[in-house]
């Protein structure tokens, strides 16, 4: 059996695995998937907000995502997607 190591916070160091260490990592994790929910949250209220006066909200996060976009690889999709629209006769 792997040596265990008391520590005065109730974690311990078995097998090589730092416990203390380990729980620093995973108490950091934890604060920052508090803190992304937040947002999140706040995320979906602007979303709210802009609905509740005439947004189309799936149109913002499509605009969103080219916004992120490099402008040749945005352009290059747009041509693919009007290439494809004519080649099935969508338009």
């Amino acid at each position: 059996m792997p040596s265990a190591v008391e520590k005065d916070d109730d974690t311990i160091d078995v097998g090589g695995v730092a416990g203390k260490r380990l729980k620093s990592f995973l108490d950091r994790v934890e604060r920052l998937e508090e803190e992304k929910k937040g947002l999140a949250d706040d995320i979906k209220d602007i979303y709210a907000e802009a609905k509740g006066v005439g947004f189309d909200v799936k149109t913002m996060r499509k605009i969103l995502k080219l916004r992120k976009m490099e402008v040749e690889k945005r352009r290059e999709e747009e041509e693919l997607l009007e290439l494809y629209k004519a080649a099935i006769g969508l338009e």
